[in-house]
């Protein structure tokens, strides 16, 4: 069994009293210093989202709001020799915390070599530091794109690098660990029996280490069609397809137990827009239009994380839509979270394009992150 940090299950200070009683660990302060006093409080500090919280039931709770730090990579790798801004982790995780976020993904764990810490902290040493940083500012890290092997059937040294892998997850008290890629590039049946394979077995390595769930994230590719039917090419390989699109079957194929996904539902959406028609195996064109939410809806428990990317409508591009901020573009993220019947989920922000010019405007990836925390706190049931 891998080794758990003795912090792992640790709460932040006053957080246990707020999960018994179903409270935030800013509700908490409210209640512990009076009525009287938590409403003046409120009056002058409240954020814009928690403003409105008296409006409506939210439909992402505060405890649940989150972000990916490859959104504000740019001040992770600032110099802080060179900048006022925040710079490295431990300032970011402050800044983030400061916003109201309670919940980070992380996207490896490299940072400027001049921040606290220096320049990698992908180790055990570094993960307790991490650790100490998230607990210092009410963080909970919640997962990681991190090192998933791509070998099948494993290396010992990519098994061992798995496990090395878990065990930070498990230092830094994640209950999931991913990756950034799809389980397989492939479009045809054949590799996604053995992506399917490689899953399962890497999920039940990952479960059996401690409490981490192993997701993977997917890009537009993924609701592509199968190619799994028809005429062969002179490969041997499918050439049409039954309609079921890779990702479905790759859910049709795994343990529940053991493999889960993060669905970026800004790709899901590009997928609407790109993936409408395929060739049955007679070869006649048919159509069927991707539903994003009603994918999630039918195995609704395998999807712990979503990447809440937001797009503006442009059918100019091949995608159909450009990355923006939260709750500013046309992405209908009130229907898509009404849609749930579960509040287990964790949104996190994600906006590739977030970082800013240096010189005109070298704070925007926390800016907008402030942005899209305020319209994440605004969805109302």
């Amino acid at each position: 069994m891998m080794f758990r940090h003795p912090q792992a299950d640790a709460p932040v200070e006053g957080h246990e009293l707020g999960r018994k009683l179903g409270l935030s660990r800013r509700q908490l302060l409210a209640a512990t210093t009076g009525m009287a006093a938590a409403a003046a409080v409120a009056a002058s500090t409240l954020k814009p989202g928690r403003a409105a919280a008296a409006e409506g039931v939210p439909l992402i709770r505060d405890s649940k709001r989150g972000i990916i730090l490859f959104t504000v990579r740019d001040a992770i790798s600032r110099n802080p020799l060179t900048s006022d801004l925040p710079s490295g982790f431990r300032e970011v995780f402050k800044a983030l915390s400061d916003i109201g976020y309670e919940r980070v993904e992380f996207a490896g764990y490299t940072q400027n070599a001049n921040a606290e810490g220096g320049a990698n902290l992908g180790t055990v040493a570094g993960a307790e530091l991490l650790r100490k940083w998230l607990d210092d500012n009410g963080l909970r890290a919640e997962g990681n794109h991190g090192f998933i092997p791509a070998s099948w059937p494993l290396t010992q040294a990519d098994l061992d690098r798995f496990k090395a892998a878990l065990e930070i997850s498990n230092i830094l008290g994640m209950d999931h660990m991913g990756t950034g890629s799809d389980p397989t590039s492939s479009n045809y049946k054949a590799d996604w029996d053995v992506a399917a394979a490689k899953w399962n077995a890497l999920g039940e390595i990952a479960r059996s280490s401690g409490y981490v769930k192993l997701y993977t994230h997917n890009h537009d590719a993924a609701y592509n069609f199968l190619l799994d039917s028809g005429p062969l090419d002179e490969q041997g390989r499918p050439t049409r397809s039954s309609g079921v699109r890779k990702l479905e079957y790759f859910l049709g194929i795994t343990d529940p137990k053991f493999v889960n996904l993060e669905m970026d539902i800004f790709w899901a959406h590009v997928a609407q827009y790109k993936f409408t028609t395929y060739t049955a195996p007679d070869g006649s064109t048919q159509t069927n239009v991707f539903n994003p939410l009603a994918l999630v809806q039918a195995q609704e428990g395998r999807y712990p994380l979503f990447h809440a990317k937001d797009g503006a409508s442009n059918t100019s591009t091949a995608n159909g839509y450009d990355m923006v901020p939260f709750g500013t573009g046309a992405i209908d993220y009130t229907g898509f979270f009404r849609g749930l019947t579960s509040g287990h989920h964790y949104p996190m922000y994600e906006q590739d394009n977030a970082p800013g010019n240096a010189t005109t405007a070298p704070n925007q990836s926390l800016e907008y992150a402030k942005i899209s925390y305020d319209n994440m706190a605004a969805l109302r049931a």
